[in-house]
């Protein structure tokens, strides 16, 4: 059964736009109406909330601390103020879900900035990015993954009755990362390539614990050049992508993916308010003709198909980020009928 879901984020800046986006998350994508609901994100609440400051919220032991030029490590046990403040927002929209979702059964998904998301954009506490210091990325990665058992932990607590949990690790700097295309702080140079085995390790540790902790991990990036095969390898067990990013090789590369038993979230909506709003046939009828496109049947990728806006939907409208949403999972009935 193909199922409708949200890459993560949603609009608004205050902690009632959160609730909002929440009340909207969970009454759209409801497993009725073929939809894997998610805990959404609001950055337009500040830095706290945005996706390094959610993931440093999550990572274990690592101390952070937020500079003009962004997120800085501090060490070891060594938080400063906002980063206890994101620690506390983060628990503060888990309270939320917890009051919201009870009782809610199926499939659910949490998200959190991947390793090399983060490398490429915290600092060293002496400056320059993380990427640029080998011990301290593999630090990072390793902390996080530590934070993730726990988080998962938190939320299965909140959430008894979910069957399937999965985290979607978001990846957008990853294509950037490997093809040396991050710059220094300086702006005048760029950080070194990092090579396929160091980006599949930090990769495997973060995902070998989601995996640890029952719960499933995807991999999320809509940018362009993205390294799908060393995904795979890393032990991504789902992958999401923008349709409209995708070369060729992407193509083959995702559709041997879904051939292979994984999970494709394929991104066919965008994320902002498009100047027409098109109809749950149109969505359905470009899913199709990329199935076919590749020679794969509705019929047999069934589960493993997951529709999904482009990129997450923090720059759209509230009624276009709602839209979108149920656009989504009327396409999804479509396609599981």
């Amino acid at each position: 059964m193909t199922l409708a879901t949200g890459v993560g984020s949603m609009p608004g800046d205050d902690q009632p736009a959160y609730d909002e986006a929440l009340r909207v998350v969970l009454g759209e994508l409801t497993p009725d109406r073929w939809g894997l609901a998610h805990l959404p994100e609001v950055p337009g609440r500040g830095a706290t909330a945005t996706m390094t400051g959610r993931a440093l919220a999550i990572v274990a032991e690592l101390g952070a601390d937020l500079q003009p030029a962004g997120w800085r490590l501090t060490g070891f046990d060594s938080s400063g103020v906002d980063h206890r403040r994101a620690r506390s927002l983060l628990a503060q929209d888990l309270d939320a879900l917890e009051e919201q979702a009870q009782g809610y059964r199926g499939a659910f998904k949490i998200q959190v900035a991947g390793p090399w998301t983060l490398a490429a954009t915290v600092e060293r506490p002496r400056g320059d990015k993380v990427l640029a210091d080998h011990g301290a990325r593999r630090e990072l990665a390793q902390a996080l993954a530590e934070g993730l058992r726990d988080h998962v932990a938190d939320v299965r607590r909140r959430l008894p009755e979910v069957e399937r949990l999965i985290v979607q690790v978001d990846e957008p700097a990853l294509p950037a990362v490997v093809a040396a295309r991050v710059p220094t702080a300086s702006g005048f140079g760029r950080h070194r390539n990092v090579d396929a085995p160091a980006a599949s390790e930090a990769l495997e540790w973060v995902l070998a614990a989601i995996e640890a902790s029952g719960a499933e991990p995807w991999v999320h990036s809509c940018a362009a050049g993205v390294p799908w095969a060393l995904l795979r390898r890393a032990g991504a067990r789902g992958l999401s992508a923008d349709l409209a990013t995708l070369s060729a090789g992407d193509h083959d590369a995702l559709a041997e993916a879904i051939e292979s038993g994984g999970t494709l979230a394929l991104g066919v909506l965008p994320g902002t308010d498009p100047a027409s709003v098109p109809t749950d046939a149109q969505v359905t009828e470009s899913v199709l003709r990329w199935l076919d496109m590749l020679g794969l049947d509705p019929a047999e990728v069934g589960e493993r198909l997951v529709v999904t806006p482009s990129c997450g939907l923090a720059g759209a409208t509230p009624a276009w980020a709602q839209t979108a949403l149920r656009l989504l999972g009327k396409a999804a009935g479509h396609l599981a009928g």
